[in-house]
Formats: C-alpha cells, structure tokens, sequence
C-alpha cells in the first residue's frame, strides 16, 4: 500500500478568502463590468465624436479630395499636400495672423483676468452678482457676442467710433472694415469674451490660498508687490499654466467670431489658420489639402504646449 496521499477529486476546492474575492470584484465589492457600463456612453462618444474624426482628418490629409465626386474620387497623393503647404505664401500668412490673434490676445485675456480677479478679491459688494456678470460673455454664443460688437464698431454709426469723435479724434478707425484695423478689433474681441473666465478661475485659485504665507512674508517686511510675486504668483502657477495653454488652443482654433465679422477679410487681413482651413475644405473643396492645414496646426499647438508645460515645472510654490 502506496504512503502517499492522493486528493479527492470530489473534495471541494478550498474557499479563496474574502479579501482576495473582494480585489478580484474591484472596490466595495461591485464588479469591473458595472464600471465599464457606467463609462460606456462616455466612451462611444468620444469614439464618435472625437476619435474617429481625428483619425479619419489625419487619413484625409494625404488624400486629394473633393467629397462631391463621393469616395470614388479619393486619390491617396502621400505627402503632396504638405508640401504644397509649405509652399504657399497664403498659409504662411495665416500662420503669422494666428500667431498674432493668440500671442496678443492669450497674454493680455490672462493678465486682463488675474487684475479682475485681485480686485473682486477683497471685500467687493456684490461680489457674486459681479462674477456672474462678468463670466457671461464665456457662456453667451459667438454670434451674440459678435453682432454686439458689429453695432459698437460701425465706422459711421457706432457706439465707440460715436465717443472718439466726441473726444476730438475726427479721424476714427474703421474697425471690422479696414485691412488695419480688422485684426485688432478681433483681438479686442476675443479679450474682452475671454477675460470673465479667466477672472472666474483665478478668483476660485486666490480664495483656496492659504492665508498663512502672506501673513508670514508681511511679518518679514515684504510689501505687496514683493509678496505678489513672490507669494501669489507662484502659487497660481499651475493655474495659469491650464489657463494658458487650454486659452491657446481656443484662440489658435478661433472661427466663429471670424466667421460672422470679417469672413477673413478685408481682403485676407484676419484670415487664420482655422478659417483658411474652412476656405479650403468648404469653398474651395480641397478637403485633403484642408486636413493637412488642420493637422499642421494640430502639431504646432501641441509642441507649443508640451513647450510651456515643461517651462513652468519646478516653477510653481509647491514644486
């Protein structure tokens, strides 16, 4: 008779503790399936809505394509298109105005928001009334906003150019309907759209500051304009990192306002990237050369992103 034991194969197999069920079925004991399904809407919308669309924008920018002719008239053409791009006079103007429209109106929408923000800080009555007025124009639509500032901006009728004559200019700008001016009056736009937001953000970002490290700088003898810098500045740091970067991908995708107000023009002297891009696909019906300008200004927002996220590590108070 063999010594050694041989196990049952009817002998139940040994309970796992309750511990190790509990991981396996993920927190509080619900199953991973039921999370999956909570996510799932979400998920199918960002495939549809976002995902599908990118990758099918970036398969279209190496295609010549009318979308007329249907998908028989898909022709793959490789990388003709950017190089074309790179040759052509109008996009790399629509490259400078882009530049200009977001590197004028991100940095003065920011410091135009952090001012409103320090001054609703303190004791304002009527704060709250103030940050909701103030925040409006972020939530009103671009068309609103722009047919507002088409009554302000009529060059012969207008509101401001009405208040610069009475003031002694007898020569106003003509605003929306000059190659000059066109550009400006969009950034001015933008910022005054903009800065409620920002003053929004910045004043949750003042008020969540701990008030300790004024106090202790002011007891070191430093004023309020070193303790701004020194205290207040570095902490909004991560703040006005997210303020920066997601105010430059609004602004260098900018066309709503473009649109309704100038149609790019006078001439081409407020036509950005985004709305050259528009041009492109739905005027002159050169989607493939249309995505390639998207998917360009795509990758120059991304660098220049990554480029400012790296800048302000280590920079904030807490780093």
């Amino acid at each position: 008779m063999s010594d050694t034991t041989t196990l049952d194969r009817t002998s139940p197999l040994p309970a796992r503790p309750a511990a190790t069920r509990r991981r396996a079925r993920g927190p509080g004991g619900m199953s991973p399936r039921v999370g999956w399904l909570f996510i799932l809407p979400n998920l199918l919308g960002f495939a549809l809505f976002t995902l599908i669309p990118l990758l099918s924008g970036l398969a279209i920018a190496f295609t010549d394509w009318d979308v007329v002719s249907g998908l028989e008239g898909l022709s793959f053409v490789g990388l003709a298109n950017f190089t074309e791009l790179a040759g052509d006079p109008a996009f790399w103007s629509a490259v400078r105005r882009t530049l200009t429209y977001a590197g004028f109106g991100v940095p003065l929408t920011m410091a135009g928001g952090m001012a409103l923000a320090l001054a609703l800080n303190g004791e304002v009555p009527g704060r709250a009334a103030l940050r909701v007025i103030f925040f409006i124009p972020h939530i009103v639509s671009s068309i609103a906003i722009g047919f507002v500032w088409l009554l302000l901006l009529n060059p012969s009728s207008g509101l401001i150019n009405l208040g610069l004559t009475t003031i002694g200019i007898s020569d106003p700008p003509t605003w929306l309907v000059s190659q000059d001016w066109s550009l400006p009056s969009l950034i001015l736009i933008a910022i005054w759209s903009g800065v409620g937001f920002h003053a929004v953000i910045y004043l949750s970002a003042l008020q969540s500051m701990p008030t300790d490290l004024h106090e202790a700088a002011a007891i070191d003898g430093a004023g309020p304009l070193r303790r701004f810098f020194t205290v207040t500045w570095r902490s909004l740091m991560p703040t006005t990192t997210f303020l920066l970067i997601t105010s430059m991908i609004s602004q260098s995708q900018g066309f709503g306002l473009i649109a309704f107000l100038t149609q790019g023009g006078p001439g081409d002297s407020s036509t950005t990237m985004s709305y050259l891009m528009y041009q492109n696909g739905f005027q002159f019906y050169r989607f493939g050369y249309a995505a390639a300008i998207g998917v360009t200004s795509f990758i120059g927002v991304l660098i220049l992103s990554v480029l400012f996220w790296r800048l302000q590590r280590n920079q904030g108070l807490y780093s």
